[in-house]
Formats: C-alpha cells, sequence, structure tokens
C-alpha cells in the first residue's frame, strides 16, 4: 500500500468510528482536541476545491456525518452545558 493509501484508510476508519460515536458532542471533541465533525468535514471541502473538485460544503458535512447534517443535529446533537461553552471559550 502507498503512503495516500494508508492515509486514506485511516481517514476511512476516523470518519466511521465519528459515526458510530454519535454519543460524543463536537463540543466535547473541540474542547478536548480543537476539532470537530464540522472542522473534519471543512477540511475535506477544502481538498476537494485544492483538487478542483465542485463539493459544498452540505455534501462534506453529509461525508462526514453520514447524513444530512440537520438530521445529525435532530437525532444526535444536545445542548451545550455551561460548563461545556465556559471550557469552549477558554480554550479557543
Amino acid at each position: 500500500m502507498t503512503k495516500t493509501e494508508l492515509e486514506a484508510a485511516a481517514f476511512r476508519r476516523l470518519v466511521a468510528h465519528l459515526q458510530d460515536r454519535t454519543d460524543v458532542q463536537n463540543i466535547d471533541m473541540m474542547n478536548l482536541t480543537g476539532f470537530c465533525r464540522n472542522c473534519l468535514s471543512r477540511w475535506y471541502k477544502e481538498a476537494a476545491e485544492d483538487a478542483g473538485v465542485d463539493l459544498d460544503q452540505d455534501a462534506a458535512r453529509e461525508i462526514v456525518y453520514g447524513m444530512p447534517y440537520a438530521e445529525w443535529k435532530a437525532k444526535h446533537q444536545t445542548e451545550a452545558t455551561p460548563e461545556q461553552l465556559a471550557k469552549l471559550k477558554t480554550s479557543h
């Protein structure tokens, strides 16, 4: 396997893991790692643009979330707690 193929396999595994772990909120990811599913979808879109591929943000989010973003939010996103918001404010 080439380095690119290995990186692609690792990316697919990360996306699958994030799709399975709907209990992990984006705000928690931001607080712990400095990135979230939205960041990953933005990076995907930017990589597509760099390669000359037309991909809008909604399509990139659907790739990362495994469903339309609005559907994921309705099914899985919870209201951020005051503690989560305070941590986000201090970490960014």
